[in-house]
């Protein structure tokens, strides 16, 4: 059963503006299904085939002489040297749209097709399943806790029964399916992107320190990413394990949030934080076999806050917004933090998130040093958490339950 994606619609929006649009995301996330269903007009061709990745990569003519346009292109990061022929049909034609391109390799396939397609292409990041997609949740805004967006989502509540086995057992729109055994399914899902991806990226000498790389991020999903605890946990060098990160973070695996910026606060610490995009790959990773354990384990907050910081992300994501200008958190050198900062234009939103039901005040107290920043204003905050409706926390934050992502 095909589930609609929210994806779908920044998909066509791109679609009539430029000529090639490349999409790009994690293994398994649903780029190609997407792409098939919604484009059915537009000739298929996957670099899967041994026949026509090899055409691609030695005969770039003949690759495109039979071809009816317009083209999907799947698995592009298997012939990068094919983009340059791209720009050079498309610049033949003169219509949008022509050539849909997904890739998974994101780390090197970006810089390629910077470099070929300057000007001709948008880049769009595709995510997994969101909460909202699992739900039925018929909304696409991003999440912003303003009045504007509260009193619009909460028109659209649908409750989030059961919602720690879904966060146990992921997103990846394959375990849609009940019978689709979940262990089995991140066993190989990190065989394959270990051995299809990392292996064609970096050399990896040792795949167990790879793996132990992976497990290691895992257990620090929420915290802090410090480089050289995680080399002396696995035993490389800290070149190596900042090498490792950047790739794991390109391939859509993990997203890294910096600290918020500013020569008004001069004691804010510049160690970024890491989140891993999809909850189901993290409990598989750290060992949490059941939704009992996640839930109840030693790592539930940060689990909880992982749920929520990429749910986060995948609203803006599916809305064709930016992240890495937009999203960060707050730690200063008094240990003094704010889980996220959204940042929309001229104004920054302070969100705290909490798998508790009851919320306090003293869960905000930190939101006060933003009141020493004067370039820049501070919306509303929020507190998100596990609250059965909205409420007032203060004048200017708001409780909002996990189903108002």
């Amino acid at each position: 059963m095909y589930i609609h994606r929210n994806f779908e619609k920044v998909l066509a929006k791109a679609l009539k503006q430029t000529k090639i649009v490349l999409i790009t995301g994690a293994r398994q996330v649903g780029k190609s299904t997407t792409v098939q269903v919604q484009y059915p007009n537009y000739t298929y061709i996957t670099l899967d085939d041994e026949n026509e990745l090899a055409l691609a990569l030695n005969d770039r003519t003949l690759f495109f002489r039979d071809k009816k346009f317009p083209l999907i292109i799947d698995e592009v990061q298997y012939a990068k040297e094919l983009l340059r022929a791209v720009k050079l049909e498309t610049d033949r034609r003169q219509s949008k749209g022509q050539i849909i391109l997904t890739g998974s390799q994101t780390y090197e396939l970006l810089s390629a097709s910077a470099e070929s397609l300057a000007g001709r292409v948008t880049l769009l990041e595709m995510p997994s399943l969101s909460a909202r997609e699992l739900y039925g949740v018929d909304f696409q805004n991003s999440f912003l806790p303003d009045a504007n967006y509260i009193e619009k989502r909460g028109k659209k509540i649908i409750p989030y029964d059961g919602l720690w086995e879904k966060i146990h057992r992921g997103f990846m729109p394959d375990l849609l399916d009940s019978e689709r055994d979940w262990e089995w399914f991140y066993r190989d899902y990190v065989r394959t992107y270990i051995e299809r991806d990392i292996r064609n990226i970096i050399n990896i000498q040792n795949e167990m320190k790879f793996r132990a790389l992976l497990v290691s991020i895992a257990a620090r999903s929420g915290q802090l990413l410090i480089y050289d605890d995680i080399a002396r946990d696995i035993g490389v060098d800290i070149k190596t394990v900042q090498r490792w990160i950047s790739v794991i973070a390109a391939s859509g695996l993990i997203k890294i949030l910096h600290t918020y910026k500013t020569n008004a606060i001069s004691r804010i610490i510049k160690t970024p934080k890491l989140y891993f995009m999809d909850t189901g790959l993290l409990c598989y990773l750290v060992g949490w076999k059941t939704p009992e354990s996640a839930r109840n384990g030693a790592m539930s907050e940060n689990i909880f806050e992982t749920f929520v910081i990429s749910e986060i992300i995948k609203s803006r994501l599916n809305n064709g917004q930016d992240i890495q200008d937009s999203l960060f958190y707050y730690r200063d050198k008094e240990k003094r933090e704010i889980d996220l900062l959204i940042k929309e234009g001229n104004t920054l939103y302070p969100i705290e998130i909490k798998k508790g039901a009851t919320p306090d005040k003293s869960w905000i107290k930190n939101f006060s040093v933003l009141e020493k920043i004067s370039d820049i204003s501070i919306g509303p905050g929020a507190i998100v958490c596990q609250i059965n409706h909205a409420m007032p926390v203060s004048e200017q934050v708001t409780a909002l339950p996990v189903e108002y992502l």
